[in-house]
């Protein structure tokens, strides 16, 4: 079976990366989360997909500028519960015990720098909370999953794919740099497609995913290909297209 990830805990449903999205996604009955990590200016891990505020908060400005404790006063758009910036570690409160993969992106600040030991940090929170069998430290960058390995060998590592960076180091090159630092390598749905017989002739489909399909079609042709696992923003459509695809009679 081909698991479902909810994208940004799900942001077409609730507020992207938000706690009211996190504990709804937990009701459903998906295989896992994928959710975005920063530092804020004291240190401590932030859950938000931006390095700056704008997009998806009532502030602006970059995320390492927040004062300590001060993200818990920047609201989300779009939410009805008065949702703020979460942290890890309120993240992960929600998701323990449950089973669920979470999927945890390591960013880069304003600038597109790493931020520094953001992967022991992380690894650390990871290990205090039990999920370390439950988690995958992702990331576009080699150098930070490379890190992240060489920090917390026993956290599994999945590295994202896409155009830009296949356009740079090649689509075979740049595939096996990254076969060779994750676990699972998670592909952008067009470079995927384009590429279906070179990348899957390289990539063992329990190795490989797919992001970001949204629509009841597009989901149910990723849905039947046998991946690992598909990443999405509409996971309730996702779990309708796989309902469907059971019932379909084997050739």
């Amino acid at each position: 079976m081909t698991f479902i990830i909810g994208h940004r805990g799900a942001r077409n449903l609730w507020p992207e990366n938000s706690i009211s999205g996190f504990r709804n996604l937990l009701g459903m009955p998906v295989e896992g989360v994928e959710f975005d990590l920063h530092l804020d200016g004291a240190g401590e891990i932030v859950v938000i997909h931006d390095a700056t505020l704008e997009r998806t908060t009532d502030r602006t400005g970059p995320v390492g500028t927040l004062a300590g404790g001060e993200h818990a006063h920047v609201h989300l758009k779009g939410s009805e519960h008065g949702d703020t910036i979460p942290t890890f570690a309120d993240v992960l409160a929600i998701f323990a015990g449950s089973g669920f993969e979470l999927h945890v992106e390591l960013k880069t600040d304003a600038q597109g720098v790493p931020y520094p030991d953001l992967e022991a940090k992380a690894a650390a929170l990871i290990d205090r909370f039990g999920l370390a069998q439950h988690s995958f430290l992702t990331s576009f960058s080699v150098p930070v999953l490379q890190k992240a390995r060489d920090i917390a060998p026993h956290i599994r590592t999945l590295s994202s794919y896409h155009g830009p960076a296949a356009e740079k180091e090649g689509v075979l090159g740049g595939l096996l740099t990254r076969l060779a630092v994750a676990d699972v390598v998670a592909v952008e749905k067009k470079l995927l497609a384009d590429y279906w017989d070179l990348i899957t002739a390289n990539v063992p489909l329990e190795r490989l995913g797919v992001w970001v399909p949204n629509q009841q079609g597009d989901l149910e042709t990723w849905l039947g290909r046998g991946l690992r696992q598909v990443t999405t923003d509409n996971p309730d459509i996702a779990l309708m297209a796989r309902e469907a695809l059971s019932h379909v009679p084997a050739n």
